[in-house]
């Protein structure tokens, strides 16, 4: 390389160089794009305070709430007493060998021994009434534990009696008799508000009184579990991230100003212990309940008068121009009901209770389990793509979609409800049995031969033809039949298309 080109090379580094920095001493005082000023906080800022340290969250104390709740709350105890049950138990509750041994032996009856249970209750009058979970104190029959002892943060021990329950909300109320108990005061759930601190307090895993803290993560929470106790579950839970386990179950769940807002009912367990979330009643709706049950023995629940399905696939959906959300679909209108009187067909979408979002039949469920017969509320519904509203006077009692039209009409069959002999012979828990297919109606289309029987649809298991008209009463579309052949090994199904 000669060396006048390195001479130029050297020169136009150089020049370079004092290039740039002259251009960013020039401009390195200009204004640059910013994501946020460090100055001003934004209009449109989604933030909790407005930037000024003033108004920034304080710290919170539990104590006086603490100190003063557990008072209220209450520990029961629940005994079974000791039953005698029949030997002949179903096949496939027995193993092989008690069955070759009852070719030979007669044992006898057996018996169930007594069976002790704890929970927990709330205060909510100082002469002695008490709330608290239906499965408390129930007997896991449909009945009543036939011993309740309550004893209280002082270690004082009461006989309580059952006033009511409501299997639906799994709720319960019981009485101790005295004067001048500590009680607590109803907040209001309904303002409960996403964040918000709460305690639970209770009695779990054979502890003593035991509060812990926790936020509200969710609310109109529905999980499906009142339906293991009731065939019109109401579910509206307050979801909450405070630690509840066993024992908690009827607890109160109370703000920092020691404010009753929730029943403690359940947790996320699947471990069989507290894994993260626990679900309490809100208090509006056990706080009419608890009324209803104190003045008149039993729940004066207004219905709406329909039937809705739930769980719609997304080609259902499709088909019927509504997305996962949109409302509750309406499947059957019982002509008795009020629903039907305020023009609701079957169809219709509804969107709101008294102008409050509603997404599923559970959640519809809920806002109307706070009314009363002939109370008036308000309805939104879409129709052909249009919102409509009308006003809905609720009737004293629900109507059963087999009211309307039997599901055995509907699809064409002569239906009977497996004999319970036959059903320990066939080793299931229950069935429908297909007597007769009559020609032209929807079962006929399917390859279906009489003497089927049903066991599930959609994998949801059926027991009995009442079981069999609120499933397919409730489902649109094509639905799955599952079942057997007496006589023959193996599972069939059938597709079913309920379409109008």
């Amino acid at each position: 390389m000669k060396f006048k080109q390195v001479i130029l090379i050297v020169a136009v580094s150089s020049g370079s160089a004092l290039a740039s920095v002259w251009g960013y001493s020039k401009f390195a005082d200009k204004d640059v794009v910013a994501i946020q000023s460090e100055t001003k906080v934004p209009a449109n800022y989604a933030g909790f305070f407005d930037g000024n340290a003033a108004n920034s969250p304080i710290n919170i104390d539990f104590t006086q709430a603490a100190s003063t709740s557990v008072q209220a709350v209450v520990h029961i105890k629940t005994k079974i007493a000791a039953q005698k049950v029949s030997n002949d138990l179903p096949r496939r509750n027995r193993s092989g060998i008690d069955s070759w041994l009852d070719q030979f032996f007669d044992f006898g009856p057996q018996i169930i021994p007594e069976q002790r249970a704890s929970g927990s209750g709330v205060l909510i009058s100082d002469d002695g009434y008490i709330v608290t979970n239906n499965h408390v104190v129930s007997d896991q029959n449909g009945g009543v534990a036939g011993e309740i002892t309550v004893t209280l943060h002082n270690k004082k021990t009461f006989k309580a009696r059952l006033i009511g329950k409501d299997p639906s909300t799994d709720l319960a109320v019981l009485k101790i008799d005295g004067k001048s108990f500590p009680y607590l005061v109803y907040g209001n759930s309904d303002e409960v508000k996403l964040g918000q601190w709460v305690l639970a307090i209770g009695y779990p895993l054979t502890l003593e009184t035991t509060v812990t803290a926790g936020i509200v993560s969710a609310k109109a929470r529905s999980i499906g579990i009142n339906s293991r106790q009731s065939q019109t579950p109401v579910e509206s839970f307050i979801q909450t991230d405070a630690a509840v386990n066993q024992g908690n179950s009827g607890g109160a769940l109370v703000t920092t100003d020691g404010k009753l807002v929730g029943i403690n009912s359940a947790i996320l367990a699947p471990s069989g212990t507290y894994a993260g979330y626990s679900f309490a009643i809100p208090v509006n709706i056990a706080k009419k309940i608890v009324n209803d049950i104190v003045e008149f023995g039993d729940v004066q629940r207004g219905y709406l008068g329909i039937q809705y399905a739930s769980n719609l696939s997304e080609e259902q959906m499709k088909e019927l121009g509504i997305k996962d959300g949109d409302g509750v679909y309406v499947s059957a209108v019982p002509t008795d009901g009020g629903a039907y009187a305020a023009g609701i067909k079957k169809g219709d979408v509804i969107t709101k209770v008294n102008n409050n979002p509603v997404t599923s039949g559970l959640e519809m469920s809920a806002q109307i389990a706070s009314f009363k017969p002939n109370d008036k509320v308000q309805l939104s519904y879409i129709r052909g793509g249009k919102e409509y509203n009308t006003t809905v006077t609720l009737r004293a009692k629900v109507s059963n979609v087999e009211a309307v039209v039997p599901v055995a009409e509907v699809i064409g069959a002569e239906l009977t409800t497996l004999d319970s002999k036959k059903a320990d012979e066939y080793d299931v828990e229950g069935g429908v049995v297909v007597k007769k297919i009559k020609e032209g109606g929807k079962l006929s289309q399917t390859k279906m031969d009489e003497g089927f029987v049903i066991t599930s649809v959609n994998g949801r298991p059926i027991k009995s033809v009442d079981e069999l008209n609120r499933v397919l009463g409730n489902s649109i579309g094509t639905v799955k039949l599952e079942g057997f052949y007496p006589g023959f090994r193996g599972s069939y199904s059938y597709p079913l298309d309920l379409t109008d």
